[in-house]
């Protein structure tokens, strides 16, 4: 995504909306394959390298921060290694060590210009088995600026034979291990993914968002669930109004609380309504709306509204789906594959009828029987999120739903009354079994239209 400071947006009275570019535009489209090109000539070459070649461009052309947004998002497809056949650091301390016991390297020497720090480059080299420019090279090649670019979308320098093939550079947040649907970097594959990132860097400081999608529900709410977002989920239809139930649903709406409002504005969670949003032009028909904190009007406590739908000509590079919300999803869907056990654990995709609101459990767990237990999956929320969270499960009255509730959290059995004895505690990941042995008590004929009480 893009920095702050290379957001660009208008603000009127009340609101701010980002200055997208028109992808069509001649000027942008040759600004986008200019860069792109001189990524591709600098593989292999160094960062610091890079960078000169992106800030020439950059004064030749008005649109500064245009130029430096493109050139911000290639680099997010980038990997820089440190190329050098000893480690940087070995190499230093050998040469310091030589140069103490006889003289010191006051400066960094042109190789033949000065033969008293020559001889003491020539004897690290020697004693390192390296030649005299490698040893020079590569003394500070783990600087950043001296770093080597190696890798670019899927294009690997081949001037770097340890760079893995099969690996993946883009990301969808800093500790996921979950990639992007893969993606060729074309012109208009960089345009529209900066017009993405700049409606994203207006999410930095949302303090709440509302979405409305009227199709790919699993889709959606899947990214709201893997970024962590606390949501509320209400049934709506086809004009965006609330319905009383989900049987006369035409679509869903989702408020998110976002940064400023749960965390006193933590950017790693307005990160993650960023990352979030990407997920909404999946959809055919979407509608977003924001809150966002106005730092620089010098009123406190003042929002801006910040509204995107699908005709803002916004598009993805998600994949359809995300596989699991979570790393302990993830680790006991694994698990479960190991496991003897006839049950299966399915993601799940119904929506639980609340009344008002709805209720999108993790998974189902099924017997070949057609017995079936929904499964849902309790981990780290703010305590306000959490008390909104069990109020749904209690409200969802289903005899065949059972959960499992993270240790850390604030909470206790007397928080699940009347179900606690369907309620599986865990501290850092799920067993299997204990889930196979609820679920063996608890499960339904998974034919019947409903399980309450």
């Amino acid at each position: 995504m893009l920095t702050a400071d290379l957001a660009r947006s208008r603000t009127d009275e009340n609101s701010i909306t980002p200055l997208l570019i028109d992808t069509d535009e001649q000027q942008y489209r040759e600004t986008a394959a200019e860069l792109i090109q001189i990524f591709e000539e600098h593989l292999g070459e160094s960062r610091g390298e890079l960078e000169d070649t992106i800030d020439q461009l950059t004064v030749s052309d008005t649109d500064y921060k245009i130029v430096q947004g493109l050139a911000k998002l290639l680099k997010d497809e980038c990997e820089f290694e440190t190329v050098a056949p000893v480690d940087s650091r070995e190499i230093r301390q050998e040469l310091f060590e030589v140069a103490n016991r006889n003289h010191p390297i006051v400066r960094q020497p042109t190789l033949g210009e000065d033969t008293q720090s020559v001889w003491i480059y020539s004897t690290v080299a020697d004693r390192l088995g390296i030649s005299l420019e490698e040893c020079y090279r590569g003394m500070y090649a783990d600087l950043e600026e001296n770093k080597r670019l190696v890798r670019f979308g899927h294009r690997v320098s081949d001037k770097y034979e340890g760079a893995d093939e099969s690996s993946t550079t883009t990301r969808l947040t800093g500790d996921s291990e979950e990639s992007y649907a893969e993606d060729t970097i074309t012109v208009d594959w960089l345009l529209t993914r900066y017009n993405l990132a700049l409606a994203q860097a207006e999410l930095y400081d949302a303090t709440e968002m509302w979405i409305r999608v009227w199709d790919s529900f699993a889709t959606v709410f899947s990214y709201v669930k893997l970024f962590g977002l606390m949501h509320r989920i209400y049934p709506i239809d086809s004009d965006g109004n609330r319905v009383p139930s989900t049987d006369v649903a035409d679509g869903y709406e989702a408020i998110l609380d976002g940064a400023a409002s749960l965390f006193s504005k933590s950017r790693k969670y307005g990160i993650r309504m960023a990352n979030f949003l990407p997920a909404l032009p999946l959809c055919d028909r979407w509608e977003m709306e924001a809150d966002i904190l106005d730092d620089e009007s010098g009123s406190a406590g003042r929002t801006l509204s910040f509204e995107l739908d699908s005709s803002s000509g916004l598009s993805s590079h998600y994949s359809a789906q995300g596989e699991f919300d979570s790393d302990v999803e993830r680790t006991l869907a694994q698990k479960w594959e190991r496991m003897n056990t006839d049950w299966k654990l399915v993601r799940e995709d119904d929506v639980l009828d609340l009344g008002a609101e709805v209720m999108l459990p993790d998974f189902a767990i099924e017997h070949p029987d057609g017995r079936r237990v929904v499964f849902e999956i309790v981990g780290f929320w703010t305590p306000e999120y959490l008390d909104k969270k069990l109020a749904k499960i209690r409200d969802a009255d289903r005899d065949n739903l059972i959960v499992a509730v993270s240790e850390r959290l604030d909470c206790s059995s007397d928080d699940f009354e009347g179900m606690d004895d369907r309620v599986l505690w865990f501290k850092s990941g799920i067993h299997v079994y204990d889930v196979v042995e609820l679920a063996e008590e608890y499960a339904v004929d998974g034919r019947a239209p409903d399980h309450r009480h």
